[in-house]
């Protein structure tokens, strides 16, 4: 058997003026252990980015250490929103939901270099 999670984006095109907040939305499969949420930005051909991350339990928002207008939060169960305060051209990319552990055994070294 193959076992394994869903996670997509409510939206796939969101537009919004400058200086305006904007929330990105993907929703999730529940299962019985914890899931952590990763967002990445990528620009153009350039590799992802990440963001920031948080878990499906989290009880409060988690700012992104790249850029603190980023913020991430679990609002219901199955959802996690990334929101954008004072939204700029530059912000203008691609940008991805991921839920993880994603690989098998020692997942601790991925979750460290993916908060450095």
């Amino acid at each position: 058997a193959v076992f394994g999670n869903d996670i997509k984006p409510t939206n796939t095109n969101v537009f919004a003026e400058e200086g305006s907040s904007v929330t990105l939305s993907c929703s999730f499969s529940d299962t019985s252990t914890t899931d952590y949420l990763h967002w990445y930005r990528q620009y153009g051909r350039s590799k992802p980015e990440f963001l920031v991350l948080t878990y499906d339990a989290a009880d409060e928002a988690q700012q992104s250490v790249i850029d603190p207008r980023f913020t991430v939060n679990v609002t219901k169960r199955e959802q996690v929103d990334l929101k954008i305060s004072s939204a700029a051209v530059s912000d203008s990319a691609l940008y991805y939901c991921a839920l993880a552990p994603t690989v098998a055994g020692n997942t601790s070294a991925l979750h460290k270099n993916l908060l450095q």
